[in-house]
């Protein structure tokens, strides 16, 4: 699907302090239905404070969130996954001693989908042959998949992705763009933090670039990686 229409979420002048720190200065930008957005930046640049501020988990002290339509910017995580926005973790956070197979009944239950298929749920990433496994007995990249089908068994229509392709293979990085691309080609938004460039590049349509809480590029990765800006403060001081 061509990304189109009202976007399913707008950022407006996002401010997040904490103390005398600004970890977002003005943030703004929008997601559409069918669009993936990554966010890319160096560390510390406010990519995952600004994820955390649209999923709820932190309020902004001055901006706005804006999914679809409705401010949403005081709500917490638990009403905003009611209203269709999931995310997954950098750190995966599994009810550890729940099978695979509970933890997504659990999360589907929480998202109001009592008759979710959950066959297709976990098949949708790759654990059909762990259901029965507790949490605990999956390796980090299993934990992923399962924090992955946690956030989409709540259905949601905006899905905030933290750093999924950490610790994957290139086979596994491949297969986990297809699956990213899929969602959106279904009309989900997605908001994807990555430091994988070559990840980046087969996932998104635009890119974000920030540094310092701010965004300082907006548009395609190709022509990101052109931009002198950019090439200042992230490429040129990880290829430089």
């Amino acid at each position: 699907m061509s990304p189109n229409g009202e976007p399913v979420l707008r950022v407006e002048g996002l401010v997040k302090a904490f103390g005398g720190f600004l970890a977002l200065n003005g943030v703004g930008f929008h997601v559409r239905a069918g669009e993936v957005l990554g966010l890319v930046g160096p560390n510390g640049s406010g990519k995952t404070t600004c994820i955390n501020v649209i999923s709820g988990l932190y309020p902004p002290t001055f901006g706005r969130v804006i999914f679809e339509s409705q401010d949403v910017s005081s709500l917490p995580s638990h009403k905003l996954v009611h209203k269709g926005i999931a995310r997954t973790f950098q750190v995966p956070k599994p009810f550890m001693t729940l099978t695979v197979r509970e933890n997504i009944e659990v999360a589907a239950a929480f998202g109001g989908r009592k008759q979710a298929d959950i066959g297709a749920l976990l098949a949708a990433v790759d654990l059909e042959g762990f259901s029965s496994k507790p949490a605990s007995e999956l390796n980090s990249v299993q934990q992923k998949m399962l924090d992955l089908g946690r956030a989409l068994a709540t259905s949601p229509r905006l899905l905030c992705v933290d750093e999924l392709a950490a610790g994957l293979s290139l086979q596994e990085l491949d297969k986990m763009a297809e699956k990213l691309r899929a969602l959106a080609a279904g009309g989900m938004g997605l908001l994807v933090v990555e430091h994988l460039m070559s990840f980046i590049d087969k996932v998104t349509d635009r890119v974000i670039v920030m540094n310092a809480g701010k965004e300082i590029f907006e548009g395609r990765l190709a022509e990101a990686i052109k931009d002198p800006g950019v090439i200042e403060v992230y490429f040129g001081a990880e290829h430089g």
